[in-house]
């Protein structure tokens, strides 16, 4: 459990100062590792909590505050860190604290000197919610808050800064030795740079080219002129400041530029946003690469790796240089502007091409460039262009789990930007999306108001539709359920007039089901009809949505074979999107189809799954209607009657003994459902075929087949339609029920 990244160099020396450090965190809930830039604060705390990892069984988290510039983001960017989904319209810190209440784990605040007091009062707060949190923060004075202890990390012992230059250097030039013949010259280099393991990393860059004598003599100079200017530093600033200008004079011209725009980004970027971001200039697009390379080499620039995919970042300390150096260049502005707007199409892109495959991919493409998509929000150049930026990211707010943040955004978007515009119209409705996830029902009247007005003026059908849709939506979620059929039938036909037909789709999952808890007859093939479209569209999601709408359809209709089935499916489409209340609903229904079918304590451990994403998101399933509110106690009452209440409760606790959504979904799939065992018929289909229905049973998509029989995704598209023509089907739902009651054994 944890986000702690890998280490890609070796921690040398300091062996006192982490037993020192880790004694303390077994006596203390906050302690605060203090001390000047560059003396190595960060790596220090990584290892301690590397080697405490074993005490926390709710996992070691790092979060890295340095790319955070608003105050009022800290807890945001905690929550992010921890894998916590911003959901309610209430402040995250709130959240936070009822996820970690019942929770002990070691949280790193990295970087916290610009942001104190946002800190001090986070800290405060969440080690008051959490009786088993400890804290570990990194910054360069303290918190000063009731209960921090102190550690003021001292520069490398002399045999340590003396090791640690051997190490890094031998890694850039493998025949560096240290011998009789240089010991001292290393030992007065390594006392030249105050044993600051920054500086370290620097030097030991530079003698990849240079003599330990050439390195010497240079930074000589360099610290004489250094020393005879401000006298207000502190020496360790100084020495630093001196190596870091050193470093950049030594860099080419090219090296210099790129480093001067790559401290744009805030936090880690990808070679695709240095290459779009950095060129033009002075630097070909395709010159990045090698320069990125270079910098490297420098210990200017880190790899790293973030959700899966490569990325770079700058030390904080080169960063600012650099950013101070871009301000001076007069490129500030314009290098700016080009991050703004890669992260702009980096938004339409996902947005427009959301309704299909690649969904998770997306966003975890979005979560990775959390901090800079901030910057580029944050960037006031174009107040229209903010406001299209807001609204893009509609998914990463609303699926990704960023609410709170996306309110933020889309509110101050929309107050800086209030004249009728089509991107106005957009990121209204959008906005009211937030409200209706959020809960906040009047805010989201209020948007939906001024969207559908803005859309009629515009005669944008695009945005009436949405309009139309969420209304459904709220109604829905109030229990108005014939006013939610109404509206969704016109916001079904509304965005299939515009040939939006996604949001279409939306709509009829929504629409059937609001039919189901009417009983209206129509349940079952408007639901067949949504998964057959959502089949066709290939997006993860949708696909989820669609099936767990029919499973919730064939439970009200007694089929619990196919009602297994359905649910089943849409989970093992929701694994990996973390999201809590989605997968909460989907645990609730199958115990539910479970209770029917008989396996009470089965049924009781499901709630118990779902009981423990509630309390974790801080909701309840009340906040989905009465009429969830109703089944939900249904099902509890007839379990307990089942079993007693001690044995619900076991049930109950055996269930909620997981963290988070995917080990949730893990465990309720563990168990199979066991329909009333028939003779099965002899199948029509052949033995290849027999295969593929199988697999489309499991939820498996026609592309996710072909790789796993190994064979060409058009020769399965074949087989499919095969399988529907023979049993008479229009749907792969259909495929699937008939599997599960059928159960044909394949050879």
């Amino acid at each position: 459990m944890g986000n702690l990244p890998s280490a890609l160099t070796t921690f040398v020396g300091r062996d006192r100062d982490l037993a020192e450090v880790r004694h303390r965190l077994g006596t203390t809930r906050l302690l605060t590792l203090t001390g000047v830039g560059g003396v190595g604060k960060t790596r220090l705390a990584l290892e301690v909590a590397a080697a405490s990892a074993v005490d926390f069984a709710d996992g070691v988290w790092l979060v890295d505050l340095a790319p955070v510039r608003d105050q009022s983001l800290t807890a945001n960017a905690t929550a992010n860190a921890l894998g916590v989904p911003d959901l309610g319209a209430r402040p995250i810190v709130d959240q936070l604290s009822v996820f970690l209440a019942h929770r002990s784990p070691l949280i790193v605040l990295d970087n916290c000197e610009h942001l104190i007091d946002a800190c001090a009062e986070l800290a405060h707060a969440l080690l008051s919610a959490s009786p088993g949190l400890r804290i570990l923060a990194t910054s360069r004075r303290a918190l000063g808050i009731f209960g921090e202890h102190l550690f003021a990390v001292p520069p490398l012992a002399p045999d340590d800064a003396v090791e640690l230059l051997r190490d890094r250097t031998t890694a850039v030039r493998p025949e560096f030795r240290i011998t009789d013949g240089n010991r001292a010259q290393v030992r007065r280099l390594c006392d030249g740079l105050d044993g600051l393991p920054l500086a370290m990393e620097l030097a030991a860059s530079r003698l990849r080219t240079l003599t330990i004598n050439e390195v010497v003599n240079r930074l000589k100079d360099r610290f004489g002129l250094l020393t005879s200017g401000s006298r207000v530093a502190r020496p360790h600033q100084r020495t630093l400041r001196a190596l870091v200008d050193w470093s950049h004079e030594l860099c080419t011209p090219a090296e210099r530029l790129l480093w001067n725009r790559l401290s744009v980004f805030a936090g880690e970027f990808g070679l695709e946003a240095a290459e779009g971001v950095c060129s033009g200039d002075g630097i070909a697009q395709d010159e990045v690469l090698d320069l990125l390379d270079r910098l490297v080499a420098q210990s200017v620039v880190l790899p790293t790796e973030r959700e899966g995919l490569p990325r770079y970042r700058l030390l904080e300390t080169l960063r600012q240089y650099g950013r101070e150096r871009l301000a001076e260049s007069g490129q500030e502005q314009w290098i700016q502007r080009r991050h703004r707007d890669f992260y702009l199409a980096l938004a339409e892109r996902t947005a427009d091409g959301w309704y299909g495959s690649g969904q998770q991919e997306s966003l975890t493409q979005l979560r990775a460039a959390h901090a800079n998509l901030h910057a580029a929000l944050e960037f006031g150049g174009d107040p229209q262009a903010t406001l299209v930026l807001a609204a893009a990211l509609r998914f990463h707010w609303c699926e990704g789990g960023f609410l709170g943040e996306g309110r933020h955004w889309l509110d101050r978007a929309l107050a800086a930007a209030p004249e009728p515009s089509p991107a106005r119209a957009r990121a209204l409705w959008a906005a009211a999306w937030v409200a209706v996830l959020q809960h906040d029902h009047a805010t989201a009247y209020r948007w939906l108001d001024e969207a559908g007005a803005l859309g009629e003026q515009l005669e944008d059908p695009v945005v009436c539709a949405y309009v139309q849709s969420l209304r459904g939506t709220l109604a829905l979620f109030s229990g108005r359920l014939e006013e939610a059929v109404c509206s969704f039938e016109a916001a079904v036909t509304a965005h299939t007039e515009t040939g939006e037909e996604i949001g279409a789709i939306y709509a009829m999952i929504q629409m059937a089901a609001a039919q189901s808890h009417l009983d209206d007859p129509r349940t079952t093939q408007t639901c067949r009809q949504a998964v057959a479209l959502a089949e066709a569209h290939d997006g993860q999601l949708v696909l989820a949505y669609a099936q767990w709408t029919l499973g919730y359809d064939a439970w009200r209709r007694g089929d619990l074979a196919e009602a297994v089935v359905m649910i089943r499916a849409s989970l093992e489409n929701e694994h990996g999107f973390n999201d809590f209340l989605r997968v909460a609903l989907m645990l609730e229904q199958l115990a539910w189809v479970t209770a029917a079918g008989g396996d009470h304590m089965q049924a009781g451990r499901l709630l118990g799954a779902a009981r423990a994403l509630w309390r974790d998101t801080g909701t309840s399933i009340s906040t989905f209607g009465p009429h969830m509110v109703e089944q939900h106690a249904q099902c509890e009452e007839e379990v307990v009657q089942a079993l007693g209440p001690a044995a619900y409760k076991t049930a109950l606790e055996q269930g909620g003994n997981h963290r988070g959504p995917d080990e949730a979904i893990v465990y309720a799939l563990r168990n199979e459902f066991e329909p009333t065992a028939v003779a099965p018929a002899p199948s029509p289909l052949t033995r290849r075929e027999q295969e593929v229905a199988a697999l489309v049973a499991k939820g498996m998509s026609n592309r996710q087949i072909a790789s796993a029989l190994g064979r060409s995704p058009r020769t399965v598209d074949g087989h499919v339609e095969n399988i529907l023509a023979k049993l008479g089907f229009g749907s792969r739902a259909e495929i699937a029920s008939w599997w599960t009651a059928n159960q044909v054994p394949t050879p």
